[in-house]
């Protein structure tokens, strides 16, 4: 299960990013945070943007409400965002 909170209607969890893999996609729950593997190299933002576009697709919502709040050179990041639906984390 992927643990995360709602603050003024936006959704806030962890994410455990694992670049250069062959393509990206949303691998499930490690550890309490959601697991993602992005094709992007973590070089220059390169795997950052991937994430955002990648979460971008599931949860459906513009590119501007998702927002990395702490570990963007780190494979472990907090992610906000905002307006996305609870339901579709605890789907995962």
């Amino acid at each position: 299960m992927i643990r995360f909170s709602e603050q003024n209607g936006a959704i806030v969890f962890t994410v455990r990013v694992v670049p250069r893999a062959s393509k990206s996609e949303i691998v499930g729950a490690h550890d309490g945070a959601l697991k993602i593997r992005l094709a992007a190299p973590p070089v220059e933002g390169a795997a950052n943007e991937e994430l955002i576009k990648t979460l971008v697709k599931y949860f459906d919502v513009n590119k501007s409400a998702v927002e990395i709040v702490s570990g963007t050179t780190a494979k472990t990041k907090q992610i906000r965002i905002a307006g996305a639906n609870a339901e579709k984390l605890r789907q995962i």
